[in-house]
């Protein structure tokens, strides 16, 4: 079989190469190469040289509307800097104004012409100011001298005196209604201290009094309870009167209240009211005042001759001679009787002396009555204690004028509440709008507040403090 032949590539890579090296001769490759710079550079210098004579003239163009736009700017900065100055002269006239009218205003009182006239002249000069200024703004004739900004400077520096001088005439008229005030104040000081003086007085003729004219022709044979309800009426409001005053005289001398409702009665007693913790020294006063009530002559001189017989008699007798009299003219004429022993021991009891020296700046009242057994006439302290004192040694002596002798009587704390022993010393408002309440099935007594009584088959309810009455909702 015969072999096959390698087929020849030499010819025809002669061939191509030879095709290859005419395809690309030296002076074409040459001749095209020159054609195409030659026209490159022809058309890089044409737009170069085009480019530059645009940009020139554009430069040229804008440096010339630069100078333009300056000298505009300067003009429009002239006419702002004049219309400024124009407006600030028109606030400086203003103030001006502002400040002559309150001069006008201060000078009315108290009246003074003089300066009437001065602020008169000043507001007419001004009102022409602003007529002329008026007449340049619709002209638009802005000529400052100056320049406008020396006017502008002017014109602020006139604004803030007329401003000063607005505030100095402000303060002179405060000073003045000020002055005036103080003498209106001084003058109702002066009133209110005579109406209390005024009132003191009253209410000393009224305590004095204690309108017990009823019981002036009564007889021991026509005695009743009722005559009995009526002077522990008296001596309850008499109570209270004093309780007010020592209350007052507390405060003013920087007792803690709250601490010595404390100490009195406790701290688990729930108040309706501030003003209701006055009842827990009203009862602290009660029961005082009322200890050994139900002793002839509170058990303080037991050496004293009682009559076994005619006893009712004798404290009838005791109460119709006190009865007429005013406390302190009797404890004067009669400093060691048994209504002044009395007055000494509950006084000693009911005011301690820490108390008295804040009260009084010394404790000199007690020290008088201990030693030379003297009772002070100036004190209104004192004197609506006297005047208490007095109503309670009546109704013990009146007590003591029945046959069937009263009974004294209180209850304690937590005790149920009845309406036929008990009344409640606060009147109670269910439909208080400040405090919503709700009154419990079976109200608890906190304290007793004054005592009750018992005559024969009459009772008189004890005042008691509800301290579970109300709950707040």
């Amino acid at each position: 079989m015969p072999r096959p032949q390698r087929p020849s590539f030499r010819s025809n890579a002669k061939i191509s190469s030879r095709y290859f090296m005419e395809s690309v001769k030296p002076s074409a490759v040459t001749l095209r190469k020159s054609k195409l710079s030659r026209t490159l550079t022809k058309v890089l210098r044409a737009k170069s040289t085009s480019g530059i004579a645009q940009v020139e003239g554009l430069q040229n163009v804008k440096v010339d509307e630069g100078n333009m736009t300056h000298s505009e700017e300067d003009e429009e900065l002239k006419k702002k800097l004049a219309v400024e100055a124009l407006v600030s002269r028109v606030f400086a006239s203003i103030s001006t104004i502002k400040a002559s009218y309150a001069q006008v205003q201060y000078a009315q009182s108290p009246y003074d012409p003089d300066g009437i006239q001065d602020a008169d002249k000043v507001l007419v000069s001004e009102l022409k100011t602003l007529s002329e200024l008026k007449q340049c703004w619709f002209k638009k004739q802005f000529h400052f001298d100056p320049s406008p900004e020396g006017a502008i400077v002017a014109a602020e520096s006139k604004e803030l005196k007329s401003v000063i001088k607005t505030y100095r005439i402000m303060g002179k008229k405060f000073e003045w209604q000020t002055r005036l005030k103080d003498s209106e104040i001084l003058f109702l000081k002066e009133k209110l201290e005579e109406a209390n003086k005024q009132n003191k007085s009253i209410e000393k003729r009224l305590n004095q009094s204690g309108s017990l004219s009823s019981l002036d022709n009564l007889h021991i044979s026509g005695l009743s309870p009722s005559h009995f309800i009526s002077v522990f009426r008296h001596t309850v409001k008499l109570i209270r009167s004093f309780v007010k005053l020592l209350v007052n005289e507390m405060r003013s001398a920087g007792w803690d209240i709250d601490a010595s409702v404390n100490t009195i009665i406790g701290g688990d007693v729930v108040y309706l009211k501030e003003d209701h913790k006055c009842f827990a020294i009203e009862s602290f006063v009660c029961r005082e005042m009322f200890d050994s009530f139900n002793f002839p002559n509170f058990n303080l001189r037991p050496t004293d001759f009682l009559p076994d017989r005619n006893k009712t008699q004798f404290f009838f007798l005791n109460f119709n001679e006190l009865k007429s009299s005013k406390a302190k003219e009797y404890l004067g004429s009669k400093p060691k009787s048994a209504f002044a022993k009395f007055c000494r021991t509950k006084y000693l009891r009911l005011v301690h002396p820490q108390m008295e020296a804040s009260f009084f700046g010394d404790t000199k009242l007690r020290i008088n009555m201990v030693n030379g057994g003297e009772f002070p006439d100036d004190n209104d302290l004192f004197t609506s204690f006297a005047e208490m004192a007095k109503r309670v040694w009546l109704l013990h002596c009146l007590a003591f004028s029945f046959e069937a002798e009263a009974e004294i009587f209180q209850v304690g704390k937590g005790c149920r509440f009845s309406d036929v022993y008990m009344e409640s010393v606060v009147n109670v408002n269910v439909n208080d709008d400040e405090v919503a309440i709700a009154v419990e099935s079976e109200p608890q007594v906190g304290f007793t507040v004054v005592p009750g009584f018992k005559i024969g088959k009459t009772v008189l309810q004890c005042q008691v403090y509800l301290s579970q009455l109300l709950q707040q909702r």
